[in-house]
């Protein structure tokens, strides 16, 4: 999270600097029709800069996956900056237009248009004065459909099928924008630094946009499976799906997800991977139905049908350098840890690692298949049956791991619990860093 944090805030502060090595504010006094020109160029500045970095990130450039931590990061900071963009471009917009709507009430008294000092201008300049136009009519509209398709994304109750359409929507949106922000960004930005950048972010803004358009989106690391087995644990109202992969695939390691389209008008769904990989092509999925989609497959997905995968991603891989580990898999994220105890009962490290599984429901079956996983592995495993044993806490595992000060611990679960087991171990001595939590969460 630090990470992302420095890249958030990094981006706005030098984008920030870079516009006021360029322009003065308050350059021509401070009346709203003297400021409201250098706050549209800023507010254009810091939009299209947070839109270009988010339009890039949702291309999955697995480059930038070790700074940030993994894809699941990276998704974060592109929400992050899906909901910066709508604030700063809603904040254009109404720079736009208020000072309009003030003159009409009687407020303001607009003041006479000058044309450009020296005539006409020719050359690129009066190129792009030219679209002026045109790219601030496509703007208004292109502006009204990104705020629409951001709102609605936001919303997790819109169904994912077409959350995961109207992303190639906002694309389209964006492109358009960036015409926009090409001919109206103020000519002599474009010598400066801040052009330079600006160029160079709306650019790669642009190829990502094309690649997700044409949809070419990691198109080097999809492969094709075919399903060999659907088991489903019913009180669990969890799937297991085995797939025997038929095309390349590069491996992966224990903690990391793959995009899987199981059902091609549905879209890609993140789905960690259970199984350790032993280079037979072999790769399974344990999926808990929660969403209108996923608690249709018992029903709908069967043997012998060809699915598409894209990856592997993630960075939850269990490195680290302490001597121990201690895993806390609640729920349905005791996936990542059972594609790791497989790993470790093939390759041990010589880790002493403690799992503890807290769960809402005891299926015996469920437990007994994570049971033999840890004894495999020479894994410490502690279930805790809410009913039955209550909640984990910080204070809990401390005392179950006395030795929890020498340990990194990784945390795979709903968000909320994860986040109050960090505070409260920090609060009692562990270094935030030693914290490892899955951001699992694409939208």
């Amino acid at each position: 999270m630090k990470n992302i944090k420095k890249s958030f805030w990094g981006l706005l502060v030098v984008l920030t600097l870079l516009w006021l090595w360029v322009d003065r504010l308050a350059g021509g006094g401070w009346s709203v029709f003297a400021l409201r020109p250098l706050f549209l160029q800023y507010s254009g500045v810091l939009g299209m800069g947070v839109m270009s970095v988010a339009m890039i990130l949702a291309a999955r450039p697995t480059m930038f996956e070790p700074y940030l931590g993994g894809l699941d990061k990276m998704y974060r900071l592109h929400k992050w900056l899906g909901i910066s963009g709508l604030v700063i471009v809603v904040t254009h917009w109404l720079w736009v237009e208020v000072p309009k709507w003030m003159v009409g009430w009687g407020w303001l008294e607009r003041p006479a248009r000058r044309g450009p000092p020296g005539g006409q201008i020719e050359g690129i300049e009066g190129f792009l004065r030219g679209l002026r136009h045109p790219a601030e009519g496509l703007g208004e509209w292109a502006f009204y459909a990104a705020v629409a398709l951001i709102v609605l994304a936001l919303v997790k109750r819109f169904p994912y099928r077409y959350f995961f359409k109207i992303h190639h929507l906002l694309t389209l949106a964006y492109l358009v924008l960036v015409f926009h922000s090409v001919v109206l960004l103020q000519f002599n930005y474009w010598g400066s630094p801040l052009g330079v950048v600006m160029g160079l972010l709306m650019l790669g803004g642009t190829v990502a946009a094309v690649v997700v358009v044409v949809r070419k989106v990691s198109i080097g690391r999809q492969t094709v499976g075919e399903v060999e087995g659907v088991i489903r644990h019913a009180d669990l109202q969890v799937l297991e799906v085995d797939i025997q992969i038929r095309g390349r695939w590069a491996g992966h390691e224990a903690g990391q997800f793959a995009f899987v389209t199981f059902h091609a008008e549905e879209g890609a769904h993140p789905f960690t991977i259970s199984s350790a990989w032993k280079g037979d092509g072999h790769i399974a999925f344990i999926i808990k139905e929660l969403g209108d989609y996923t608690r249709t497959l018992p029903t709908s997905l069967k043997k012998g049908e060809v699915v598409k995968l894209e990856g592997p991603y993630g960075r939850f891989n269990f490195s680290g350098s302490k001597p121990r580990q201690i895993w806390v898999g609640a729920g349905i994220g005791i996936t990542p840890f059972i594609a790791r105890m497989k790993t470790l009962a093939r390759t041990p490290d010589g880790k002493t690692v403690d799992l503890f599984h807290p769960t809402a429901v005891y299926d015996e079956n469920a437990i007994g298949k994570l049971q033999r996983d840890a004894q495999a592995a020479n894994v410490n495993f502690h279930v805790l049956w809410d009913a039955r044993d209550g909640r984990l806490t910080a204070q809990r595992l401390c005392e179950a791991v006395p030795d929890w000060r020498n340990a990194d611990i990784w945390f795979c679960g709903p968000a909320a619990f994860g986040q109050a087991l960090r505070r409260d171990l920090v609060a009692m001595g562990l270094n935030a860093d030693d914290f490892h939590q899955e951001l699992f969460e694409m939208r």
